[in-house]
């Protein structure tokens, strides 16, 4: 065999092989390849995004745990002063009505002071009139006591 016609068959059915890729092998790896490489592109831009949002969601989660335990420290120092204002209104409603009592019980006192005077005073006089009319029974007599009725009268003129 000719060596020259060897190198020129196999170099068409070697043109021939390479036409054929290139027209029917070629185009679908270039399409597998491009849509493989879209796919990366598109899980990489996918997973910048996921990780930008998760730093966006993290930061959002940060400053909702801060607003939160800024509303709650607000809840406590109202909760707080409310309790103090509670406290306060009733130390002030316990005076008011311990002072009530005492009023009232010092009028109860003044009036139970200004009773027993009175009987007091009644049974003094009671006494004195006993006492007196008794005194009189056994030491006056009719002119003695005549006597001390014109005493008594030029007293009182």
């Amino acid at each position: 065999m000719n060596i020259n016609f060897t190198l020129i068959s196999q170099a068409i059915a070697f043109s021939v092989f390479i036409w054929f890729t290139v027209k029917f092998v070629w185009p679908p790896l270039l399409r597998a390849i491009e849509e493989r490489q879209k796919t990366i592109a598109d899980g990489l831009a996918a997973g910048e995004r996921g990780r930008h949002e998760l730093e966006l969601a993290s930061q959002r989660s940060s400053d909702v745990l801060r607003e939160a335990k800024q509303r709650a420290s607000e809840i406590i120092l109202q909760a707080e002063k409310r309790a103090t204002e509670i406290v306060e209104e009733a130390k002030r409603t316990a005076k008011e009505e311990g002072d009530r009592i005492i009023t009232g019980a010092k009028a109860d006192i003044s009036h139970e002071v200004f009773s027993a005077k009175e009987a007091l005073r009644q049974h003094a006089a009671q006494l004195a009139i006993a006492g007196a009319e008794k005194i009189l029974r056994r030491e006056v007599d009719a002119k003695a006591h005549a006597d001390i009725l014109i005493a008594i009268e030029e007293d009182l003129k």
